[in-house]
């Protein structure tokens, strides 16, 4: 979503950022609304389920992927290692947490791993 609207904000300014958004995000949704209706009576159909199933697979294949990627580029010293260790530790830790408090837990560490020395 950032991407988006900052390209195209930088093409044509506020209207361009909102019209780029809008534009990625409008079909997408629009197929989800117009499918929901349907989906009950289409959830029971063997085909559909074994095609969501591997639909399924292959979108968590691919986020662990891109995350390994990532996660090899991000952590390269010492400091970012312990912040997404702090971080792996409250997600274990709990059964479901907050996306703001895994963001406010990570900068928390940060800034105890790179305050400057009394």
């Amino acid at each position: 979503m950032i991407t988006v609207a900052f390209i195209g904000y930088l093409v044509a300014g506020l209207l361009g950022a909102l019209v780029a958004a809008l534009g990625v995000f409008a079909p997408v949704y629009l197929v989800v609304v117009l499918i929901a209706p349907h989906f009950r009576r289409w959830s029971e159909n063997p085909r559909i389920r074994a095609f969501v199933t591997g639909v399924t697979a292959a979108a968590v294949g691919a986020i662990a992927g891109a995350a390994f990627v990532l996660g090899r580029r991000a952590f390269s010293d010492l400091p970012t290692v312990l912040i997404g260790l702090a971080t792996l530790a409250l997600l274990l830790s709990a059964k479901r947490v907050p996306e703001p408090l895994l963001m406010v837990t990570a900068g928390l560490v940060g800034l105890l791993l790179h305050r400057p020395a009394a």
